[in-house]
């Protein structure tokens, strides 16, 4: 960890070095003793370093005045003899307030809960990065045959999807069907199972084309789609559970 020093006292400048550099994977790169110094140096180093400690009350003003120079931002760890700017540092990134005289528990303590930030952001971002991972990108649209022509039929405009005479067939909300070249389990695993279930092994329905349901004799429950249909679709009895789940779960 690259850590910068703003501090005007040379002695405790050096003393707060060789507690950093203490800790394991911890270097102090600069030591700034001013207000220009310090504008200066970030200006050009900022996105070199990891963390930085400083005083309060430096040799030209005090260091609020940096952050009116330039935007810093990177984490820091104010280090004063006196506690009442407690305020005014946690609202400049400070996330470390040390009094003087500090000791080397003072040091170890905030590289330590630094360090403990650090890993906590890490495993979020990987935890993140495997999530993003792990989700699936789902079709968007299919190629259907409309006589002698293919053509491409958007997911999103499937009311429902059945099996008829070994033939799967996609029908839309307005009305209009089509035969699709995939088997009824390759679209169930193609499309977001969080806009269709499969209620059947011959039928699976777009949650939008559902108007109601009802019991249905042996516990299976029928549902009335939006969209005129012979057949009454059926949802098989080990599935109204997952069903009903499924039609209750947030859109």
């Amino acid at each position: 960890m690259n850590i910068l020093i703003i501090e005007d006292e040379n002695n405790t400048a050096e003393l707060l070095k060789e507690f950093i550099e203490e800790s394991e994977h911890c270097i102090v790169v600069n030591i700034c003793q001013s207000i220009e110094n310090s504008v200066r140096f970030l200006t050009k180093h900022q996105s070199k370093i990891d963390l930085i400690f400083m005083d309060i009350h430096l040799a030209d003003g005090e260091c609020f005045e940096i952050f009116n120079q330039i935007e810093i931002e990177k984490p820091i760890v104010f280090c004063t003899a006196y506690d009442e700017y407690m305020l005014d540092a946690f609202n400049n990134n400070g996330i470390g307030y040390i009094l003087k005289p500090f000791q080397q528990k003072d040091i170890d303590l905030v590289i330590s809960k630094i360090n403990l930030i650090k890993s906590s952001f890490r495993d979020i971002n990987n935890l993140l990065q495997e999530t993003n991972s792990d989700q699936k990108s789902f079709q968007k649209s299919f190629i259907v045959r409309s006589r002698e022509k293919m053509i491409p039929l958007l997911v999103n405009d499937i009311a429902f999807v059945h099996l008829e005479n070994e033939i799967v067939y996609v029908t839309k909300f307005d009305g209009n069907q089509f035969a699709i070249f995939k088997t009824i389990n390759e679209i169930e695993t193609a499309i977001n199972p969080h806009n269709f279930f499969r209620i059947n092994r011959q039928m699976i329905i777009n949650r939008l084309a559902i108007k109601d349901f009802e019991p249905f004799f042996n516990r299976k429950v029928v549902v009335n789609l939006t969209i005129p249909i012979e057949k009454k679709p059926i949802v098989s009895r080990l599935k109204v559970t997952p069903f009903i789940e499924w039609v209750e779960s947030p859109k």
